[in-house]
């Protein structure tokens, strides 16, 4: 019975993950609006109500692949941050500028996913709360740099204009209560202005303007690392 078990389990296993590729492939090709389960079990050669079976809904198909997405692009810069601290400990500056340089290739490679989590909301789709840990993860890995950052005496909080004061706190009780709230403001500023970046060139907004891509990016994260207040080790 164990076997049974074990080999319906990998059969499942097996279906949805083939069922997710196609769905990915439609996303590239159709866009999200119009990603349909018939369409999936039609190219998959299974009958619609065969399909219901592991993804009951439309809208249940899309949460898996917003939380594949969320979860691929959370690792490749938990492992970013990792990897940057192992070769170059203490230096706070060149972990966020390595963690913002893996999303931007990350989202390079996986333009439409990048668009599904990113780009413009699914017409009909409404999140559910199973969505907010994954999406979590990239600024949970962005706290953490700077929560150590400020640990460690490698950076200098910008000054916090004072209309910004309240916002600041607030900002701060949320995310990080242990951050001043000026450092706080900062992060969250240079978060959203990474994914603009991002976005201008997933979205083609740099077509016929920068050619260097990897370059510019790499001089824009480093510059908004500085923004946030985060110093090179000497």
């Amino acid at each position: 019975m164990t076997t049974v078990r074990g080999v319906r389990a990998r059969a499942r296993i097996e279906i949805t993950a083939a069922i997710k590729d196609e769905a990915r492939r439609q996303l590239a090709a159709e866009g999200a609006a119009k990603l349909s389960l018939r369409a999936v079990a039609r190219e998959l050669g299974m009958v619609s109500s065969a399909l219901y079976r592991y993804f009951p809904s439309r809208d249940e198909l899309l949460t898996a692949l917003i939380i594949d997405a969320y979860d691929s692009v959370g690792a490749a810069a938990e492992r970013a941050r990792d990897t940057a601290r192992a070769a170059a400990p203490g230096d706070h500056l060149a972990h966020w500028t390595a963690v913002c340089r893996a999303v931007r290739a990350w989202a390079v490679e996986h333009p439409h996913e990048y668009a599904l989590i990113y780009g413009s909301p699914v017409p009909g789709y409404a999140a559910p709360k199973d969505t907010i840990g994954p999406a979590s993860r990239v600024g949970l890995v962005l706290v953490d740099l700077v929560r150590a950052a400020f640990r460690d005496r490698g950076v200098a909080p910008p000054p916090l204009p004072e209309p910004l004061r309240a916002e600041a706190e607030s900002l701060a009780a949320d995310l990080a209560p242990d951050l001043p709230p000026a450092l706080a403001a900062a992060l969250v500023a240079g978060w959203s202005q990474l994914f603009g970046l991002v976005s201008f060139e997933v979205f083609g907004q740099f077509d016929n303007i920068v050619e260097a891509r990897e370059p510019f990016f790499a001089a824009a994260a480093e510059r908004l690392g500085r923004d946030v207040g985060l110093l090179r080790k000497p």
